[in-house]
């Protein structure tokens, strides 16, 4: 029998946390958080973690686990988070996975490795982006195609980000991204999983994430960020996330803080995007829902929650 849990999705600023909270009340769970920067300790600002008092007592996992200057893998998460589902279940409770973090998800649901997927080398990255700075997008893909047509033909060469990815996996691994890529696509799930999508519209969305970043500012995000400066953290993991990275120039006196506010909302804007992508394209069989502009449709999820979880009750 596969174990039952419920996993949350969704872009940032649609009210995952707060959703995960109300069902492990209502139906006797455990929280485990599938946000890649959630994990760090002290980054609890502009990773827009639940406080104890919103937490109301529900067991939450993998928050603040390690310091800003570790490193965290996807490998690390997927194995730390199965482990916590056999404990939690073994407990009689439910395990509810929230986050936004796809990687973390999909890593987490399907029986797939990742393999060197979730390694990394900064160097070479680093390199390659100096390369592409040089002698342009085009080139760094041609590179690729050269090294693995399979993988080139799925990425726009503007894709960078992609592209560069897609030849570090092979850098570190040996082995071509693309057959990682097809690997994924014979993927079979390990959980019986309900799969809840969270989403707006976007302007609506956009609107939100602004708002939310607005008041991380006026609750002290400079601070954090700042902390992070002075210990010289400015290129390790933690401090790429987004609300953090767009400081740094700012505390070297390159621009205004405004500037700050406003890169970081572009910013959460775009990974908002990037987020729905991935969840539309990645994962199957999930139940879209916008609780922004139709809060009455909660009542929906808990109703669809309680039928997963007790079959034999549904009058159909």
């Amino acid at each position: 029998m596969k174990e039952k849990i419920v996993v949350i999705v969704g872009p940032t600023a649609v009210g995952k946390t707060s959703l995960s909270i109300e069902l492990a009340k209502h139906f006797d769970g455990e929280v485990i958080s599938g946000d890649s920067m959630q994990i760090y300790k002290g980054l609890d600002i502009g990773t827009a973690k639940a406080s104890l008092k919103e937490q109301a007592g529900v067991p939450h996992h993998l928050i603040n686990e390690i310091n800003p200057d570790e490193s965290y893998s996807v490998s690390d998460f997927q194995k730390k988070a199965r482990l916590l589902i056999k404990e939690i279940t073994a407990r009689g409770k439910l395990p509810i996975i929230v986050g936004g973090t796809g990687l973390y998800i999909e890593s987490l649901l399907y029986d797939v490795s990742h393999g060197g997927t979730g390694k990394t080398d900064e160097a070479f990255r680093l390199e390659k982006e100096k390369e592409a700075d040089e002698k342009g997008n085009v080139y760094l893909w041609e590179e690729l195609n050269r090294l693995d047509p399979a993988a080139a033909e799925k990425i726009h060469y503007n894709n960078r980000r992609r592209v560069i990815r897609a030849m570090e996996v092979h850098h570190v691994t040996g082995q071509l991204f693309s057959v990682f890529q097809n690997e994924r696509e014979k993927k079979e799930q390990l959980y019986d999983a309900k799969i809840i999508g969270l989403n707006t519209t976007r302007d609506l969305l956009y609107e939100r994430i602004d708002l939310r970043v607005e008041q991380m500012m006026n609750n002290g995000l400079e601070k954090e960020a700042k902390k992070l400066f002075k210990l010289g953290l400015t290129d390790t993991q933690s401090s790429k996330g987004i609300g953090y990275k767009e400081w740094f120039p700012y505390f070297e006196g390159m621009c205004s803080k405004a500037v700050v506010l406003e890169m970081i909302q572009l910013h959460s804007r775009r990974y908002a995007k990037r987020q729905l992508t991935w969840f539309k394209n990645r994962l199957s069989d999930v139940d879209w829902f916008n609780l922004i502009e139709y809060p009455n449709n909660k009542e929906l999820i808990f109703e669809e929650i309680k039928d997963f979880l007790d079959p034999s009750a549904d009058p159909t």
